[in-house]
């Protein structure tokens, strides 16, 4: 009797031992698969979000100086205008990120600041200068200048940031997406991302 059930026993710890394995196994197995799967989706999530601009302006440029110890004054001027192609870019390839299998978690740990990049096209028009005072590469680089820091003024004012950013969450919600599906969190900045609202709540633009 007592060998009887000496072997049920260990029957019984055998066949538990076994559903303990696969119970396991089929976990580990089920968060590898999930863990690769969220992989994949942030590598084609990975691209160049571009968005584009344009702005057109119109410079009055002039500059007097007074030469031979001030005793004659000169002055050029021109009349400028600009028309200027902008992009803001996200290299989501920048993006950096780390698994927690253990508490299925994804953490953004990083965004990459927004890539400005100025095209601009500068037509001169009325130049008009001095004999002793004419135009050179270093009034053609002073104009250069002032236009580039004109047109970063109007694209902070505009919305050409604000709609850049709106696609960069677009495509960044689609990890939200993924990790609710799966009964993962997704977590950035300390903030664990509980619905698309939450996304508005970034500290991207600065």
């Amino acid at each position: 009797m007592r060998k009887i059930l000496f072997g049920i026993i260990i029957a019984l710890l055998i066949l538990w031992g076994y559903q303990w394995y696969k119970r396991n196994h089929e976990r580990a197995e089920y968060l590898k698969e999930n863990t690769a799967l969220i992989e994949q989706q942030i590598k084609n999530v990975r691209k160049l979000i571009v968005t584009e601009g344009h702005f057109s302006q119109v410079f009055n440029y002039k500059q007097s100086e007074r030469i031979f110890a001030n005793l004659v004054s000169t002055e050029k001027k021109a009349l400028v205008v600009v028309n200027a192609d902008v992009t803001v870019a996200y290299d989501l390839s920048k993006v950096s990120f780390t698994l927690d299998e253990e508490n299925k978690t994804l953490f953004i740990t990083e965004i990459p600041e927004p890539e400005i990049k100025i095209f601009p096209d500068l037509k001169y028009y009325d130049i008009s200068s001095d004999y002793l005072n004419p135009f050179n590469e270093k009034d053609f680089n002073k104009i250069k200048d002032e236009v580039n820091v004109a047109i970063q003024k109007k694209i902070k004012s505009s919305k050409l940031k604000e709609n850049a950013q709106n696609r960069l969450l677009t495509e960044l919600s689609q990890f939200y997406v993924l990790t609710n599906s799966l009964g993962w969190k997704l977590v950035y900045n300390e903030k664990t991302i509980e619905s698309h609202k939450d996304f508005e709540e970034f500290p991207i633009i600065n």
